[in-house]
């Protein structure tokens, strides 16, 4: 009983600790944006470096940004890829993690509808795990308004 009781009491403390050391995250604003070069180059090598079961996912994602927007500029920066325009910054971000991938609209809180994932800011984002998710219709009406919407410069 008494070991149950002290290690009840560590992970009360552990929690006590965790509360107080709550980690603030820098706002867009005060990180640096990516370098955009007109080469698709860092896409496609931010690609194949990406978990083998979504380059499916990623590629498919990669080709319809690529064919809705025209004139786009990109960039890979904290393991992340960047699509933008030169007069309206980046408007799309894609992140891939182990099992699923992360497309954050810049603009999104303007999008009828909007992506349902986020709060905080103009920045909303979808997570997709299939293929199927990525080439809905939702998928497509969110990067025909990424194009007009506002980003991040």
């Amino acid at each position: 009983m008494t070991r149950h009781t002290d290690r009840m009491k560590r992970q009360h403390m552990k929690a006590k600790k965790s509360q107080n050391r709550t980690k603030t995250l820098k706002p867009l604003t005060t990180k640096k944006a990516p370098e955009a070069t007109d080469s698709h180059t860092a896409i496609d090598d931010w690609i194949r470096r990406v978990m083998p079961d979504l380059h499916p996912i990623v590629e498919r994602l990669d080709e319809l940004i690529c064919e809705t927007i025209p004139g786009l500029q990109y960039a890979v920066k904290w393991k992340k890829a960047y699509y933008g325009l030169p007069d309206q910054g980046w408007i799309i971000e894609m992140v891939a993690y182990d099992v699923s991938v992360n497309v954050v609209f810049f603009g999104g809180a303007d999008f009828d509808p909007p992506p349902p994932l986020g709060t905080v800011g103009r920045s909303r984002y979808v997570k997709l795990k299939t293929l199927e998710e990525a080439q809905g219709p939702l998928m497509r009406k969110w990067i025909q308004q990424a194009r007009r919407a506002r980003g991040w410069k």
